[in-house]
């Protein structure tokens, strides 16, 4: 007599047959395949994808299968696309994204779901802060981190007032608050926080009243195309002969080629910098640009590559059993990542703790000038874990 499989036995039949096929675990990377920050997501899941293969192309002996969603950087669709991964893709993992606004969605999306997510770059405080949670973690930075690091250099340079420059949004905001707390806890004094509408790059106005102010140095966060525009600018102004021009790293990471003279000698602060020149970044480095020989290993591809380092340290303490959710998290959270940047633990909050560097702008690079601060903990205000 024939035997009829129903499709539950027809698909326990084939997963036998097929070693662990159906065991791969499920990574959903929402991240701007289009637009402006295309080339960061890119990075972001070259990085990812290097590590993984760095492993033999699995981790913890698990094969990883992959899904993508462009979130074109719109915070309006963000939902939507977390849910085609949560719910149709039924993914294991999400990994996403570079824009804070559409990570806030994404975040809740994944409190929601319980669904385990690693954040490689956007920097929303509010994420580890008051959204805090233990499925979410972040192998970047909190927009506060770099900005926070750059207060003491500028009052160890001397500089006893500030001016303040940024877009009115989130990410500008927060950054502003980091830098102001530190230069003035140690000393210094922001006498004016001045700020223009997203993304508006009519900055005259701007440099104008910082002329009239006449402050010892200018702290601006920007990114992208603003940034190119602000460095012209503010060289064309003649301002940097006599106020000093700071800020985090994004305003020359990834622009310093358009920027071109205007950015010589600039001093930023960030997690990671050119010329490192340790064993760990140069293998990276070298790594990279044979996998991906068009593109710079930079930042956003250190950062998609911890993610899966720290994915990996979390599979690894479950034996690439996704199921064990709560085990996988508490060994993420445990976990010392050996970062190219530098080793880092995560804080309770799940966000790095780490080593901020001070760098130069020399030539196309921002050379390491050494630690800025040592071990850096975002202090996840809000957070209730």
């Amino acid at each position: 007599m024939k035997q009829v499989l129903t499709g539950t036995a027809l698909a326990a039949v084939l997963a036998l047959g097929s070693g662990n096929a159906l065991a791969s675990v499920k990574v959903g990377f929402m991240l701007p395949y289009s637009g402006t920050y295309a080339a960061l997501g890119q990075a972001i899941e070259n990085g990812f994808k290097l590590y993984v293969q760095e492993q033999g192309g699995k981790l913890a002996g698990q094969d990883l299968e992959y899904f993508q969603v462009d979130d074109e950087s719109n915070p309006s669709k963000a939902p939507d696309n977390a849910n085609r991964l949560i719910k149709r893709d039924q993914v294991d993992i999400l990994v996403g994204t570079v824009h804070s606004g559409v990570a806030m969605a994404l975040a809740k999306a994944a409190k929601d779901s319980d669904t385990t997510l690693i954040i490689p770059n956007a920097g929303a405080d509010t994420i580890t802060g008051p959204l805090c949670s233990k499925n979410i973690f972040r192998t970047s930075f909190s927009n506060w981190q770099p900005s926070y690091a750059m207060g003491p250099v500028a009052v160890e340079k001397g500089y006893k007032t500030a001016v303040t420059v940024t877009w009115n949004y989130a990410a500008g905001k927060e950054a502003i608050a980091g830098f102001k707390e530190s230069f003035e806890k140690q000393g210094g004094k922001v006498i004016k926080e001045l700020t223009l509408p997203f993304p508006n790059v009519e900055f005259q106005p701007l440099l104008t009243e910082v002329a009239s102010l006449k402050p010892d140095a200018v702290f601006t966060f920007f990114a992208g195309g603003g940034a190119v525009k602000f460095v012209q600018d503010y060289a064309a102004s003649g301002l940097g002969k006599s106020v000093a021009l700071l800020s985090s790293g994004f305003m020359t990471d990834g622009t310093l080629k358009a920027q071109g003279e205007a950015a010589q000698g600039l001093f930023t602060t960030l997690h990671y910098a050119d010329g490192l020149n340790t064993p760990r970044d140069n293998a990276f480095r070298a790594n990279y640009s044979k996998s991906y020989p068009a593109m710079q290993p930079d930042v956003y591809a250190v950062q998609g590559y911890d993610a899966a380092q720290l994915l990996g340290a979390g599979l690894k303490a479950v034996n690439g059993d996704v199921s064990k959710k709560e085990d996988m998290r508490s060994a993420m959270s445990a976990a010392t990542i050996d970062s190219p940047r530098g080793p880092f633990t995560l804080s309770k909050a799940g966000n790095p703790i780490q080593d901020i560097y001070l760098r130069q702008v020399k030539g196309e690079q921002n050379l390491s000038q050494g630690v800025a601060i040592k071990a850096l903990a975002d202090p996840a205000r809000g957070c209730r874990l």
